[in-house]
Order: C-alpha cells, then sequence, then structure tokens
C-alpha cells in the first residue's frame, strides 16, 4: 500500500502565515482593549454615582425596577513583612492563610541549583514551544 502525505509547505510560509495571523490578533486585542477601556471606565463612574446614592440615603441595597444593586465591603489583606508573617504562620499553624502556589522561576532555579533534592509531591510539565518573530 502507497501511502500518499500531504505536499509539504515550505518553512517561509508557514513563517509569513503566522505573522499575519499574529499581526490581525494584535491589531484586534488593541482594539478591543481600546474600547473595554472606555466602557470600563465609563462604568466606573457609574458606580461611582450608584455608591454616592447608598451613602447619600444610608442604604446598602437598592431595588430599581431595571435591577438591584447593593454596596459591599471589599478587604484586602498583605504583608510588608514576609519572614514575620512566615513566623507566624508557622508558630500557629495556620498555612491556610497562605495561597497555595509554587514560585515557578525561583523553584526552578533551586531545582538547578539542587539537581539532587526534590521537593515530595512535586509535579513537572514540560513542552516544546516555537517562537516565531519577524526578521
Amino acid at each position: 500500500m502507497i501511502e500518499e502525505t500531504a505536499p509539504r509547505v515550505p518553512t517561509d510560509k508557514l513563517v509569513k502565515a503566522y505573522l499575519k495571523m499574529n499581526a490581525s490578533l494584535t491589531e484586534k486585542r488593541q482594539a478591543y482593549d481600546a474600547e473595554e477601556k472606555v466602557l470600563k471606565d465609563k462604568m466606573a463612574k457609574v458606580k461611582s454615582a450608584l455608591l454616592a446614592y447608598c451613602k447619600s440615603e444610608n442604604l446598602d441595597s437598592v431595588k430599581t425596577s431595571e435591577g438591584l444593586f447593593f454596596r459591599t465591603t471589599k478587604r484586602n489583606y498583605w504583608t510588608n513583612d514576609w519572614e514575620s508573617m512566615g513566623k507566624f504562620v508557622v508558630e500557629h499553624n495556620v498555612p491556610q492563610l497562605l495561597h497555595e502556589r509554587l514560585h515557578q522561576t525561583n523553584l526552578k532555579e533551586f531545582l538547578e541549583a539542587n539537581p539532587d533534592l526534590l521537593p515530595p509531591g512535586l509535579n513537572v510539565d514540560s513542552e516544546y514551544s516555537v517562537t516565531v518573530r519577524r526578521k
């Protein structure tokens, strides 16, 4: 049985096609980003007006014929002293205060510097990728 193969496309044509599609995506992304910024700015002004209304009327929620809006308190926590925070977490056995995530670059550097040390439970996924650039 003779197996037919599709004709090979020259790599210069593949690169040209890729760059053209990438330029189109960039153009569309920039147009979208510009429109999104305009809309988000307008939405922020409307939210500000609704928040001012809640404050002036001393209300936490308002029902209208078009929908409901309510104000909530959002809190963000952070530390400027990670060393002390780390000691606190260990001292009080509260690892749940931390977000379970590995710092990719630091872990890669650690493993390269310590090839015989492998943290238990560590999973690694590697894949090849291709980067295309204009000449």
